[in-house]
């Protein structure tokens, strides 16, 4: 790991307006993702703020009946908050599936969203990464991919979003809140937060460098039924080759948004609309355009499956 300054944030603005100052700062809380990115020299940041003091760790009730979840909630008081667990059940079934418990207790809600998205070659310094290094080269295309997208990448990367609780989010509508050191504050809306890769895959949010997530806001409770299922090839500590965020209601139309297939969380209006039809006319949907490797063309019938377990299970 390479030398670093370090310093405690007091305020919101003050955190903000630090790494604007240096070109190469980044905030930190949790560090469940920075600090192995560090250690590999793959992040080098040099000065690090640490923004756990901003008191952004409450989940607060919202007049229209939704939620308001601050950025530092860490992801196992998110998991087990009785009115997340009551009424977003796909959030809290998702972010269980995630990770282990002991990375659940650091892990923070805007920490989780900003994930980078990975491939092996993306943690190999001595291949070529247009993650790591623009214009470098895509080591993923011709190489190992089975666990990559299939769908919504690009000539320039195939990597996949590795997070859960981000697909529970994309169905449920989340909004991102941020501030600017200025103090301008935006809304975010899940569906524009995190970008596809194109030709300029180091580029993974629609974040600006020194702007703070603050918050995520979740609308009303949908009801129905909520599910979220992870597919890996082990039962715990592994990202997701493909996973379902689901919510069915009693007359089988419903949400429905897939992990591990693209660089973002994958949801698509015509498959939603499908829903009723069946998990084989709604996959049809999701997965139209998509374009997988010889190695993860298994993907494909393995989604299929996987919604066909999902809307399963929603029948009871």
């Amino acid at each position: 790991m390479k030398p670093f300054t370090y310093e405690r944030a007091r305020s919101v603005s003050e955190a903000a307006a630090a790494v604007a100052r240096n070109p190469s700062a980044k905030f930190i809380a949790g560090g469940t993702n920075l600090l192995d990115l560090m250690k590999l020299q793959i992040e080098a940041p040099t000065h690090l703020v640490d923004v756990n003091g901003l008191q952004l760790d409450k989940i607060e009730s919202l007049p229209d009946g939704g939620l308001r979840i601050g950025a530092l909630v860490r992801n196992t008081a998110l998991a087990s908050d009785e009115r997340v667990r009551r009424d977003y059940g796909v959030l809290s079934h998702a972010i269980v599936a995630g990770a282990s418990g002991q990375l659940r207790n650091k892990a923070t809600t805007a920490g989780n969203l900003l994930q980078r998205t990975r491939c092996p070659y993306f943690y190999d310094t001595d291949q070529p990464c247009n993650k790591r290094q623009p214009g470098s080269g895509c080591s993923a295309i011709g190489g190992a991919s089975r666990s990559l997208a299939v769908i919504g990448g690009s000539q320039a990367c195939i990597a996949t979003n590795p997070g859960d609780m981000a697909a529970a989010l994309r169905v449920l509508d989340a909004n991102i809140e941020t501030v600017r050191p200025d103090g301008r504050t935006r809304v975010i809306p899940i569906a524009d937060f995190h970008r596809l890769p194109g030709n300029t895959p180091h580029i993974e949010t629609s974040l600006e460098r020194d702007e703070l997530i603050t918050g995520v806001t979740l609308p009303r409770p949908l009801g129905g039924t909520h599910i979220y299922r992870k597919v890996r090839d082990r039962a715990s500590y592994a990202f997701a080759l493909v996973s379902v965020a689901a919510v069915v209601q009693a007359d089988g139309s419903g949400r429905v948004a897939l992990g591990g297939v693209a660089p973002k969380p994958w949801r698509v209006a015509a498959a939603e609309a499908a829903l009723p039809q069946g998990a084989k006319a709604s996959a049809e949907q999701l997965l139209a355009g998509a374009s997988p490797t010889h190695d993860n063309a298994f993907k494909l019938p393995l989604a299929e499956r996987t919604l066909f377990a999902v809307l399963a299970q929603a029948r009871g």
